[in-house]
């Protein structure tokens, strides 16, 4: 396992080691899936009471192998080339041409000049949320998305720290490991489904009493497997460390030298951010996810009320006199270590 990152090079260093590992994991679930499907269709198929679990259905998973380890291949490669695609039919986003909006294009290229950075694309997503996410694994694809509500809602230098923060994110490694995350939860949850829902349809159809018996047992320790890697792949999303958002905050101060444009950018977001009909993953990789019912226990980012408090205590930045949305900052707790090891956190501009 990766070890704690300290620091920005740190936590670049554990985002590769971290991708290899999602990788090697994706290919672990998908062979846990599929012996999984292959013991619910024996179950359902009605074994006959005391066959071995592992028996045929063990014999017939070793013959499916080479072709779920292609599958899988497949599917990575599908997810490293056409990711940014992927993400653009399931959200609506659309290129945005230089001259759609050629300001918000010479911004994104003075921040990405200033970095040594290649410019990546810009896309825009038609809706009233205000939010922006980066797509893409390569050069060749990085995109930065940016709905139309964020535009009209914010001002020049608060687009300019949201660009700051999603080019960072780039930077970081945390774009490619999010994809790697969404390829593997998408992949799980579609076999995961199908699964059960074949269950659903087809039912018991063993007719004697021992058959029913030992086709339970089987389907039950099918339905385990599939629930395992289906709670796995949820697991692998939530375990991305909540520290990349402070560190992409760092990093678009450290870019735009303006901590309270990105206070007060985050300020307008807060509770606007949620873009209706868009899957969970996709709400993973935005500037901000709002938590759901169940709070901040289960979000991937940190709460709007602790990046704003770390801006202030690390950055130097101010609360504006009438926050342009309101959000009460009313608890102050502890920041993570790691954001306190930005010495760069100081920069900001002359008042």
């Amino acid at each position: 396992m990766p070890a704690p990152a300290f620091g920005l090079y740190g936590h670049i260093r554990n985002n590769r080691i971290r991708s290899w590992f999602l990788l090697g994991g994706l290919f672990l679930l998908a062979y846990l899936l599929t012996f999984g499907v292959i013991l619910i269709g024996y179950g359902q198929a009605g074994v006959p009471y005391g066959a071995s679990l592992f028996g045929e259905s063990f014999w017939v998973f070793l013959t499916a192998l080479p072709f779920v380890t292609a599958a899988t291949a497949l599917w990575v490669f599908i997810g490293y080339r056409f990711n940014v695609a992927m993400i653009n039919g399931m959200t609506g986003a659309r290129p945005l041409a230089q001259q759609d909006n050629p300001k918000l294009h010479s911004m994104l290229e003075t921040l990405c000049i200033s970095r040594g950075m290649t410019t990546p694309k810009l896309a825009i997503l038609d809706t009233d949320a205000l939010n922006a996410f980066a797509s893409g694994v390569n050069d060749k694809q990085y995109t930065v998305t940016v709905t139309s509500g964020l535009l009209n809602n914010l001002n020049d230098e608060e687009v300019e720290a949201v660009l700051a923060h999603e080019l960072t994110h780039i930077r970081n490694g945390d774009v490619k490991l999010m994809i790697i995350a969404v390829v593997i939860a998408g992949v799980v949850s579609l076999v995961g489904e199908l699964a059960f829902r074949g269950l659903a349809r087809g039912g018991m159809r063993s007719s004697s009493s021992s058959d029913r018996k030992g086709s339970g047992a089987i389907v039950l320790l099918g339905l385990a497997m599939v629930a395992i890697a289906w709670f796995l792949a949820i697991v692998v999303r939530l375990s991305l460390s909540r520290a990349r958002e402070y560190l992409a905050d760092a990093g678009a101060v450290e870019l735009t030298k303006n901590p309270d444009a990105m206070i007060s950018a985050l300020l307008k977001i807060s509770g606007r951010a949620d873009i209706p009909n868009v899957a969970s993953g996709v709400m993973d990789m935005c500037f901000e996810n709002d938590p759901d019912d169940l709070g901040d226990l289960f979000s991937t980012h940190p709460s709007i009320t602790k990046r704003v408090q770390a801006l202030v205590d690390m950055a130097g930045g101010r609360m504006p006199d009438m926050p342009p949305h309101p959000l009460a900052i009313d608890q102050r707790q502890d920041l993570p270590t790691m954001v306190q090891e930005h010495s760069h956190w100081g920069a900001r501009r002359p008042r």
